[in-house]
């Protein structure tokens, strides 16, 4: 189930809030447990069984942690036992499939292996349940006794398959002490509706146009640009509309979860980007691969060894194939190259010139992102900068004219420009009623679209 459905709206959603808010308190957290294996299990109930074994895992190694906080080695043995069991489940779904398709490229090497399908979400909730073993064993908190609350935290459905990435010391307090308010609950439906109308009317747009614009249909360089710009458009508003998705839902339950796209397109360098893209991804290679590491505390050479572990673990763990790992090591590159020099350039040209230079390499960036076959990859790319097939056809000009208007809007939109309203009209007398005529209009446009086009592509589906 994804949260762009009819199904979740009309049916999923309105009972989960029937029965979170009739029940006492107490018994709120056992709600949540239960109708987030629902949430999971819709599309594939074998794989409860596996979210569970890693529950129990990191709820066992966080006790035995806590034990012998006393005793470093046992403390560090349970601590490293369960990241190599988390890793391992994650290593054996996710990524069989390419280490077997790898040694199959050796002389005399034919393995036969049937890789297993891709548990939806593993790669957020392995790294959600990881991250409270590591706190406790950092004594950065507390360990959880309470094994439905774990449960809770790891299951929890608005952030389970789609993120953000929720770490446990920042949701600990509110799994026992949160409070749910209506300006809370308001607030909350409003960003909900704000990141339903990202992904329904302009991500999936912007995905037809990029069907309609991409390497096999694409002539001219015109019209390969112009699907690069809808593919930029339609990976930013679906992912930051699952994300606003999840923010609001979890303001409807009382959670407060963390922002994690801060309009990513305004950028001035690739390091600004990486600062504004997928917040809590970063956020968390940072905190648990790149400071354990060393950081930048050991010297040049060090440094750019741990930034290269950690681009590279950030291009895996987007999928299983090269050229996702193709993808971060492109971004260690640039980011080397502004950490060292280019930076201070940047700061000296103008604005304009900063800004152009970082939607270029965010735009190729995701070019090597999308295409998981190499020769394709660099067929489009090439095509990017050939005039050999003219400048544009009849037929692309046609298609870029009649996506014109949205990708315009969806320009705009990628920047704080309705935020910068939305604070300055916030406090008007009329300004209810515009938000309640926002809301009716989202619902209804939304649910027309999903009537009559079928077409919803769930990119999260790949990690």
């Amino acid at each position: 189930m994804v949260f762009s459905s009819l199904t979740f709206w009309f049916f999923y959603l309105p009972a989960v809030l029937l029965c979170y808010f009739v029940v006492p308190r107490k018994f709120r957290n056992w709600v949540l447990f239960f109708v987030s294996l629902a949430f999971y299990g819709w599309g594939e109930p074998i794989y409860i069984v596996l979210m569970l074994v890693t529950i129990l895992i990191n709820y066992l190694a966080g006790l035995l942690i806590a034990k012998f906080r006393e005793n470093p080695g046992m403390k560090c043995l349970w601590l490293v036992l369960s990241v190599v069991l988390n890793l391992g489940f994650l290593v054996f779904f996710k990524y069989s499939g390419m280490i077997v398709d790898t040694l199959n490229l050796l002389p005399r090497v034919n393995i036969v292996f049937d890789a297993p399908s891709l548990p939806i979400g593993i790669s957020f909730y392995t790294f959600q349940a990881m991250s409270y073993t590591i706190d406790v064993y950092r004594e950065d908190t507390p360990e959880q006794k309470n094994p439905m609350l774990l449960s809770t935290y790891v299951t929890l459905f608005p952030q389970l398959i789609a993120g953000p990435i929720v770490r446990y010391r920042d949701v600990a307090d509110q799994l026992t002490g949160r409070r749910e308010t209506v300006e809370k609950f308001s607030k909350g439906v409003i960003l909900f509706l704000v990141g339903l109308s990202k992904k329904i009317l302009l991500a999936n747009q912007f995905a037809a146009m990029w069907q309609n614009l991409g390497a096999e249909n694409t002539e001219g360089i015109l019209a390969r640009w112009g699907g690069l710009v809808a593919l930029t458009l339609q990976i930013y508003f679906d992912f930051s509309g699952y994300s606003d998705m999840a923010r609001g839902l979890g303001k409807m339950l009382g959670f407060e979860f963390m922002e994690n796209f801060n309009y990513p397109y305004i950028s001035k360098s690739i390091t600004d980007f990486w600062r504004r893209w997928h917040i809590s991804l970063s956020t968390w290679f940072r905190d648990y691969l790149y400071i354990p590491l060393g950081g930048n505390r050991r010297g040049m050479g060090r440094q750019i060894l741990n930034l290269f572990i950690v681009w590279a673990a950030t291009g895996i763990w987007h999928g299983a194939a090269y050229n996702f790992l193709l993808w971060g090591l492109y971004f260690f590159v640039l980011l080397v190259l502004e950490k060292f020099f280019l930076l201070k350039v940047l700061k000296k040209i103008p604005g304009v010139f900063s800004h152009i230079y970082a939607l270029f390499f965010i735009m190729i960036g995701w070019a090597i992102f999308n295409f998981e076959n190499m020769g394709e990859l660099f067929s489009y790319l090439g095509g990017l900068f050939s005039f050999s097939e003219g400048l544009f056809t009849q037929e692309g000009l046609s298609v870029l004219l009649s996506y014109l208007p949205i990708t315009l809007v969806g320009m705009v939109l990628s920047t704080p420009i309705l935020r910068k309203f939305y604070y300055k009209w916030q406090d008007k007398k009329f300004f209810p009623f515009v938000i309640c005529v926002f809301a009716v209009a989202v619902m209804l446009l939304c649910t027309a679209s999903l009537v009559n086009d079928s077409y919803n592509p769930f990119i999260y589906f790949r990690f």
